[in-house]
């Protein structure tokens, strides 16, 4: 188990999306010279390998954004690439746009480029975004940044992207109140007690899951297969569907139990799913549960750069601050940069309407002798 912090002006250790040039990079030569450029060697297999990695992939080039799209369309490999930004704007900017589109911190993007003055541009204006020379390339699937597990998810994120891009287009073209969009997706959570074959995927969350973590907590397959064995641990998975097809498995809940109290150890949530009230549904199961248990519910909250939204979920589902311990006290055996909160007692635990639940069996969650 290790605690990360994101945000800082370096880069993240795991790159979530390489974003290439074109001219020079991706194909020989320069495309405004004149049509019918080859793709460089070793290029198409290097893209196809990182797409099944589950390694997004997009592009920033200054060129004439039809001739460039045609170009890639022409070549084979235009579906790779999401969210492709081609204008003849700063790269730095082009980046900062792919990091915002795929919402994905800058931090874990990768740009590769042949021209050393662009490089030079996007690491002055954004330290914390790794630049590679495109004449360096050849080694690239060996570094460990891009050296992950694959998942089935994984496997299927560029596509989940993509669905991603439907979703945000039927909303903006959605004419109603936000919770009738809501409704009309026709979504569906799935909670469940993690599996053996949950354990890669579950690893792979507390890797890539900066801003919608709860304590910043990172765990390995192995510890988490661990935790999982423990008769005082539970460890929760969450799957989210809708009218558009899968978003994979998005969540992530670890609880401590004791006769006495359930500890939310570790809460965390793909972005996939901010703004459709998954969490609080998540928060609603378990607090429903310990009542019936008839024992309080508790949650570490570790402060960092980008998670405060996690603490807004957190108090809109009814926890708040306690003194009941102190986790920083001498020899109390807790990090003094965690907040405990507590569930308040008597509130009614409503789900919303436009979420069909599935839920574990009455028996997955019992309080530990």
């Amino acid at each position: 188990m290790r605690s990360k912090q994101a945000g800082a002006d370096v880069p993240s250790e795991l790159v979530k999306c390489v974003v290439w040039d074109l001219d020079d990079t991706v194909w020989e030569g320069i495309l405004s010279e004149g049509p019918g450029v080859k793709l460089r060697p070793g290029i198409r297999e290097l893209i196809e390998t990182l797409d099944e990695r589950g390694i997004l992939q997009s592009i920033a080039s200054k060129n004439d954004e039809k001739a460039a799209l045609d170009e890639l369309e022409r070549l084979g490999i235009r579906e790779y690439f999401l969210v492709p930004h081609v204008s003849w704007q700063p790269k730095s900017a082009l980046i900062q746009s792919i990091a915002e589109r795929l919402n994905i911190g800058i931090d874990t993007l990768m740009f590769v480029d042949d021209s050393a003055f662009e490089r030079a541009e996007v690491e002055f204006v954004h330290p914390q975004v790794r630049c590679v020379d495109a004449a360096e390339t050849a080694d690239l699937l060996d570094r460990p940044e891009l050296t992950r597990p694959v998942t089935e998810d994984g496997r299927a994120r560029r596509m989940l992207y993509l669905q991603a891009e439907e979703r945000k287009a039927y909303e903006t073209s959605f004419a109603g109140p936000q919770v009738e969009f809501l409704r009309s997706l026709d979504m569906r959570l799935t909670i469940a007690v993690a599996t053996p074959e949950d354990l890669e995927r579950a690893a792979e969350l507390t890797e890539r899951t900066h801003q919608l973590n709860t304590t910043g907590l990172t765990f390995s397959k192995a510890e988490l297969r661990e935790l999982m064995e423990r008769p005082d641990q539970t460890l929760l998975v969450a799957r989210l569907t809708d009218r558009f097809g899968t978003y994979g498995t998005i969540g992530l809940t670890l609880v401590g139990r004791t006769p006495d109290e359930w500890r939310i150890r570790l809460f965390l949530m793909s972005c996939r799913v901010m703004g459709r009230n998954v969490g609080g549904a998540i928060l609603r199961y378990l607090a429903q549960s310990a009542e019936a248990e008839q024992v309080r519910l508790t949650a570490d909250f570790r402060p960092t750069d980008v998670n405060k939204a996690m603490y807004t979920v957190y108090r809109l589902a009814g926890f708040k601050k306690t003194a009941v311990e102190d986790p920083g006290a001498e020899g109390s055996g807790h990090d003094a940069s965690v907040k405990v909160l507590r569930m308040a007692t008597g509130l009614p635990h409503t789900y919303p309407d436009y979420l069909t639940l599935s839920l574990p069996e009455d028996h997955a969650l019992r309080s530990a002798p």
